[in-house]
């Protein structure tokens, strides 16, 4: 995690607030996690950032570097969840569907070439400022799959999360003790 500082000024959301704002060129940044869809940053006052996967360069890297690879083929519902699990929470290194946001995924055809995606997520809280932003990556990764006409992202808070819709695996990734209730976990570093 070196340091790093803005070749140029770069839109970035606030977490967990999810209100965009402006860093400005020279602005040292940390990266913190790094997805197809970008990158979480720290800055040294604490602050953490979502920048996205366009503005690569303003972090000194390539667009190459980060960009994604269409996808071919036919549309299936496990293509539409392995896509969903390239989509990361912007605080935590577990993807949307480990953490057990997606409640449903429903693929419904318009015609003969083309299909309507709908999904239900949830949130981890509901006044987590990050909603419009994960809902708006689901909707635009879903939009790029072959053959989808439409996506339809509801965000939804009942049933409302909780720990336990977690798989084993992102338990065991953030060091969550398997043999506890994990209903009653409360995640130190999460939003509230």
């Amino acid at each position: 995690m070196e340091t790093i500082e803005l070749t140029r000024d770069c839109e970035a959301i606030a977490i967990p607030k999810g209100l965009h704002q402006t860093l400005s060129q020279g602005t040292s940044v940390r990266i913190v996690q790094q997805r197809s869809g970008g990158f979480t940053v720290s800055t040294s006052a604490h602050s953490m950032y979502r920048i996205d996967a366009k503005d690569a360069d303003a972090l000194g890297l390539a667009d190459a570097f980060i960009a994604s690879t269409p996808v071919h083929g036919e549309l299936t519902e496990q293509l539409v969840w392995n896509t969903l699990k390239t989509i990361y929470d912007p605080e935590l290194p577990v993807n949307i569907v480990d953490l057990g946001l997606i409640y449903s995924c429903t693929i419904s055809p318009q015609t003969e070439q083309s299909s309507t995606i709908a999904i239900r997520m949830a949130m981890t809280s509901p006044g987590c400022g990050m909603s419009e932003v994960l809902k708006s990556e689901v909707e635009r990764k879903l939009s790029q799959l072959p053959g989808v006409a439409e996506t339809r992202v509801e965000v939804v808070f009942d049933p409302p999360w909780t720990p336990a819709r977690m798989s084993d695996e992102a338990r065991l990734h953030l060091g969550m003790d398997l043999a506890s209730k994990p209903d009653l976990i409360q995640i130190s570093s999460r939003r509230r």
